[in-house]
């Protein structure tokens, strides 16, 4: 059976919607953050040198990456299932959600929390030090992208075809992200409450633990 090696509030959860697409037995081994640092437990090293989540294992092999494994679970598991309308398109949307619309996206976390975490004393500093890099190419970055989920979604509601696919999977979490600072438009919005509302989202929820951006 497949594990999953996985941490709550992360892109692991991810992976546990596509093994429910798929229907496909799994078991999970459950991660927790730590409470002060939100970082990663020193546990999962023991499965991964990066120590990060998602793993996969299946027997003796090991794949890290949830892009990597949601292609490795489409070449063993998925048959013709979840795999959009060509495989250059499907490709294309597996790589760039992790390559292209999240960088900027986590730069927008990691600043922001520069000016929260900042000593009290600093916090006005940090802020004015911010706010350059913020608006000038963070959030201008931001919305170029956000412009994009919207003409790609525009004629059928989907990345990668007539109907939803890995890619869907993929773009989830960068989407959800972006909602959770108020930065994507109407066609998002309703991608999102569609597959918030499909069953297999919805036990992998159940299945996965806690998840802010549900």
């Amino acid at each position: 059976m497949l594990t999953v090696h996985h941490l709550n509030n992360s892109r692991s959860q991810r992976v546990l919607w596509m093994l429910e697409e798929l229907e496909e037995p799994y078991e999970i081994v459950h991660h927790a953050r730590d409470a002060k640092t939100n970082r990663a437990p020193a546990a999962l090293r023991a499965v991964h040198p990066l120590g990060k989540a998602p793993v996969l294992v299946d027997g003796d092999r090991v794949v890290a990456e949830t892009g990597s494994i949601i292609a490795y679970l489409l070449h063993s598991r998925a048959g013709d299932r979840m795999k959009g309308d060509s495989p250059e398109n499907l490709t294309y949307w597996l790589h760039y959600a992790e390559g292209s619309a999240m960088p900027p996206l986590v730069m927008k976390l990691i600043f922001s929390m520069v000016s929260t975490r900042s000593p009290a004393l600093i916090r006005p500093l940090a802020r004015k030090l911010i706010s350059g890099p913020m608006k000038g190419y963070i959030d201008p970055e931001i919305r170029l992208h956000a412009d994009y989920w919207e003409k790609a979604l525009d004629s059928t509601g989907w990345f990668a075809g007539p109907e939803i696919s890995a890619a869907d999977i993929m773009m989830s979490f960068p989407l959800e992200a972006a909602s959770s600072r108020g930065s994507i438009g109407p066609r998002a919005h309703d991608f999102l409450d569609r597959i918030h509302a499909r069953p297999a989202y919805r036990r992998a929820l159940e299945n996965g633990g806690p998840y802010a951006y549900a």
